[in-house]
């Protein structure tokens, strides 16, 4: 699993989100946003960094960043989850995994001893020409909006 750096065009990004509508990251293009990738939907650590997001939300379009959610999960798994926890932000539903190997975030992932292939928790800040602006390759759910808002405050 080999991530992006910071400089490098972002990858193409197409999909749909819990709306069954298209999304990519060309109408993405003049903004800057940031791409938090997570392993799944309704899960603890997902759902406290969800939360967390849609807490911080405010801040992050004050300061121009949008913020756009991937997984693995089906569109209709991302309409449950972001019903149940009001997020007001996109989930795209990367079902096929062409955007998660893109992003270099689908890999060998360990949990209690036993090796599976899984999503890793990263995060891509993509400048508003499509670059890849800096990567946040561990992550700790409940925190990280915070830690991401630090960073982009420092950069003002």
């Amino acid at each position: 699993m080999a991530l992006l750096e910071p400089g490098m065009p972002a990858p193409p990004l197409h999909g749909r989100d819990q709306d069954g509508k298209e999304v990519s990251l060309e109408e993405y293009r003049g903004r800057k946003v940031l791409i938090y990738f997570y392993p799944k939907d309704d899960t603890p650590g997902c759902t406290a960094e969800a939360c967390a997001f849609r807490d911080n939300l405010p801040n992050f379009n004050s300061v121009g960043v949008d913020v756009l959610g991937v997984s693995v999960d089906s569109e209709a798994r991302h309409r449950k989850f972001a019903d149940k926890y009001q997020l007001p932000f996109r989930l795209l539903a990367d079902t096929e995994k062409s955007v998660v190997e893109a992003y270099g975030v689908w890999g060998p992932k360990k949990f209690m001893g036993r090796e599976y292939m899984g999503t890793s928790r990263v995060s891509y800040l993509v400048d508003e020409e499509g670059k890849i602006e800096n990567v946040w390759p561990k992550v700790k759910a409940a925190d990280h909006p915070r830690q991401v808002l630090e960073w982009l405050e420092s950069k003002q």
